[in-house]
């Protein structure tokens, strides 16, 4: 399905971009994006992935919004406080653009689900806030052969990166999983959750904006993207970082040792 007129004009700042164009755009539209977690990283990547004109968007998230969310989650407003946030962020892309379909799953992704709901969509973008959850989806991306952005906070500090271990790199050597840059989940604890250090409001926004160029790199092809690469930024100095990883023969997933 072409371009209509008014997606024409809307997208016209991308119809420009050599690297984008109407090829890209058009790419963009057959495109399906699952979205897991619709909080700090989740609002602004939803939000650019609409605006992109995305085709599909999917929503995964049991969560409801509260009033302390309000504070980075941008997309949500005073009224939507005790709705699901899957839902109020549903409704929120429908008012930007009505082109994109969008799909609700109120659910928390787990093992047992991961794959399924994984399987009807292209590329998948996870901005969760715990462990149990990124290895979950990452391990089902890689089952689904399924390409995957990630993105973390801290309460000065985030990270971006994709995750293709289901392809082979130039030099031979499987891509690596996620499972290679984190073998095993921190203990329960180590880490403290968002409500007991904090976070810096503007910090998610600028990360979240990040992973949406990410997954948009992804469908249409332009540049090069973050894979076997860990961006780093620190909010406190204003630097930017990138570290490279690589597979790790050893992980659990796709190691030569894996059972």
């Amino acid at each position: 399905m072409s371009l209509n007129d008014d997606e024409i004009e809307r997208y016209a700042r991308h119809l420009v971009l050599p690297e984008i164009g109407g090829p890209g755009q058009q790419r963009l539209k057959n495109a399906r994006v699952l979205v897991v977690g619709a909080g700090g990283l989740g609002a602004p990547l939803l939000q650019y992935l609409a605006a992109a004109g995305v085709g599909k968007i999917g929503i995964v998230d049991d969560d409801i919004v509260s009033l302390s969310n309000l504070q980075r989650q941008t997309i949500y407003g005073t009224d939507d406080i005790g709705a699901h946030k899957a839902v109020a962020a549903a409704a929120f892309i429908r008012r930007l653009n009505p082109h994109v379909i969008v799909e609700e799953h109120v659910t928390r992704i787990d093992p047992h689900n991961a794959r399924a709901l994984i399987a009807f969509y292209d590329i998948v973008a996870e901005g969760s806030d715990n462990f149990a959850t990124r290895y979950a989806v990452s391990d089902a991306c890689f089952h689904e052969r399924k390409p995957l952005v990630m993105g973390a906070l801290g309460r000065f500090d985030g990270s971006v990166t994709t995750i293709r271990a289901h392809e082979t790199g130039t030099d031979g050597r499987p891509n690596p999983t996620w499972r290679c840059l984190f073998p095993e989940a921190p203990p329960p604890g180590a880490i403290p959750t968002c409500a007991e250090a904090g976070i810096l409001g503007a910090l998610p926004g600028a990360v979240g904006s990040l992973m949406a160029l990410e997954v948009i790199r992804t469908v249409t092809g332009f540049g090069e993207p973050l894979v076997g690469k860990l961006l780093l930024i620190d909010a406190l100095t204003m630097r930017f970082e990138t570290l490279r990883y690589g597979w790790d023969e050893t992980n659990s997933l796709n190691g030569t040792a894996r059972a």
